[in-house]
């Protein structure tokens, strides 16, 4: 049974700047990643451009190569792969953890593949950075688990001349009904409150408005869908009217959330309200000693808080204390 200093669970970036650090203090430890690296990037749109300027990405004191302020997706998955190569990084893919259990200076962590087969770890410290990409939020409705329905769009090519819903009013269902719309697909969008989210970002807010002003794209807001079926969906409008619509394809991009349930699980205590888990602020250590928190996990259900761009310096602050302990 191998034995670390830190098991990071989650080949993010804001787990890959973990790493770096715990590399940089010359310590012992291993990142475990249930899928490939920085997956959630990888399940990003194919055509994606980061909201971002390219050096708000950066970890590892390694530079972003981009020909664009904005770097693109294939231009992030190529610059983590080389900051994973650069450091060495000791990663495991494909590898979920499935229990954390012990006490302060002694973990055991189990996993297991996809595959099936099962490890075990002994650490002295474990550093939680699993994001929150990974579990969509469910609407509970009849016909949500339809080969035809997706929380996560990808890319616009197979949906051309195909009657496709969007449904969510924020800045990803804007961006997945521009492309689809742009690429050919009859595009429906399906929100619940009287305007498009806050959220959108400024240069993108006069497009979806624009197209939608001009029938590009069918609005219905104030609006929810209450069935998806083989052929259609059915909308039910604020005024309690429903409609059923023709439909292929649906993209229900109604957000994420972290793991709670994996938390609680470890014994990190959660805000009932907020879903925040409890966490030093100075030192992102858990209510749990020797259990950190990194990335988005830390903002419980208000996921807009924290991104790449702050959660990449995680890293610093939780090796600043563990190196206080070792």
């Amino acid at each position: 049974m191998e034995s670390l200093d830190i098991l990071i669970v989650g080949a993010g970036p804001t787990g890959l700047a973990c790493a770096i650090e715990a590399a940089a203090n010359n310590l012992k430890f291993l990142v475990v990643e249930k899928g490939v690296l920085v997956n959630s990037i990888y399940n990003y749109p194919s055509t994606m451009t980061f909201f971002t300027s390219r050096e708000r990405l950066e970890i590892g004191d390694l530079p972003l190569p981009s020909l664009n302020t904005k770097p693109h997706r294939a231009e992030a998955l190529e610059y983590y792969r080389r900051v994973a190569d650069f450091y060495r990084l000791p990663i495991h893919f494909q590898e979920r953890v499935v229990g954390i259990r012990g006490h302060g200076g002694g973990y055991h962590v189990r996993t297991q593949t996809t595959d099936g087969h099962a490890s075990e770890y002994i650490t002295k410290t474990a550093i939680i950075a699993t994001g929150y990409y990974d579990l969509p939020n469910l609407m509970g409705i009849p016909g949500e688990d339809l080969p035809k329905v997706s929380h996560y769009y990808t890319d616009p090519h197979p949906y051309y001349r195909r009657k496709v819903a969007v449904i969510g009013g924020a800045n990803s269902a804007a961006v997945a009904c521009l492309d689809l719309w742009r690429h050919g697909a009859e595009v429906t969008m399906i929100y619940r409150e009287p305007e498009l989210s806050s959220h959108i970002k400024y240069w993108i807010r006069p497009d979806i408005e624009n197209r939608i002003n001009e029938g590009s794209i069918r609005p219905f807001a104030q609006s929810s869908v209450t069935e998806i079926a083989l052929r259609s969906i059915c909308v039910e409008q604020n005024n309690g009217e429903t409609v059923r619509i023709e439909n292929d394809y649906v993209f229900a991009l109604t957000g994420y959330h972290p793991d709670f349930g994996f938390l609680r699980d470890i014994g990190v205590e959660i805000d009932p309200t907020t879903q925040r888990p409890q966490c030093n602020t100075e030192t992102l250590e858990s209510n749990v000693p020797g259990i950190y928190l990194a990335g988005v996990i830390i903002a419980g259900r208000d996921t807009n808080e924290i991104f790449i761009e702050n959660g990449r310096f995680h890293g610093k602050q939780i090796l600043s204390d563990i190196m206080k302990k070792i």
